[in-house]
């Protein structure tokens, strides 16, 4: 499952965030790579220990956390601390697939990476190129998105971004492990809660209606209570 997820920062919190990154120090993106995808990795990013880093990736967070699509999609039970980077001058990632277990650094604390996340801190005109390309069973999706707006996907993806020709593409990205690991299982759980979120829109005033979702609502949590891990 693909999804967009608009407007999870604003425009105060970007420029916030562009000017700390802009003032913060830039390092070869090798140093977050696993053995195969550091042969592909061409980028910069900022030491996941920097305040910078630390800062934005809490602002970050809570912003996702009061993101109701957010946590729909992604049911998360544990975030990787936001990690920041950088493509320019004919930068680019080949096609690799996320490590499957990442430590936070610094603590004992591992994580799962069932969703990758990219949100997007440039706006699509202030570059070329850079698109972030996932493959997946309908071909390969190609996302480039405004500033502000995250995407989410399975972290078991082979995924790419293409090489940035014109300007810099600055990004944050980070992994979640969800309560639900199967991707199938978390795309039927997320469509059948947009479901019932749309007929209590529509048709919330209808007792029938209303009696249909609360049955779809108790389908929908004991499907949860069955696959979650917690």
């Amino acid at each position: 499952m693909l999804i967009r997820i608009p407007g999870i920062l604003d425009a105060a919190q970007l420029a916030a965030a562009r000017r700390m990154l802009d003032e913060a120090p830039w390092v070869d993106g090798k140093v977050t790579a696993g053995p195969q995808a550091a042969k592909a990795k061409d980028n910069m990013q900022i030491p996941e220990d920097h305040p910078a880093a630390r800062q934005l990736g809490d602002m970050i967070l809570r912003a996702l956390g009061a993101n109701p699509l957010f946590i729909a999609a992604a049911l998360p039970h544990r975030i990787f601390p936001p990690l920041f980077n950088r493509y320019s001058g004919g930068q680019s990632f080949g096609t690799h697939v996320d490590n499957a277990i990442r430590q936070v650094g610094g603590t004992q604390l591992r994580i799962r990476t069932d969703i990758s996340a990219t949100l997007f801190l440039s706006a699509p005109d202030e570059y070329d190129g850079g698109e972030l390309c996932v493959e997946d069973i309908y071909g390969i999706q190609k996302v480039k998105l405004p500033a502000g707006h995250m995407v989410l996907y399975p972290a078991t993806s082979l995924h790419h971004v293409k090489p940035v020709t014109r300007g810099a593409r600055v990004c944050s990205f980070f992994w979640i492990q969800s309560m639900v690991r199967s991707d199938a299982q978390r795309t039927l759980l997320f469509d059948l809660d947009m479901g019932i979120q749309r007929l209590d829109r529509e048709l919330g005033k209808d007792p029938a209606a209303a009696q249909i979702g609360v049955q779809l609502t108790g389908v929908y949590h004991n499907l949860l209570r069955e696959w979650a891990e917690v």
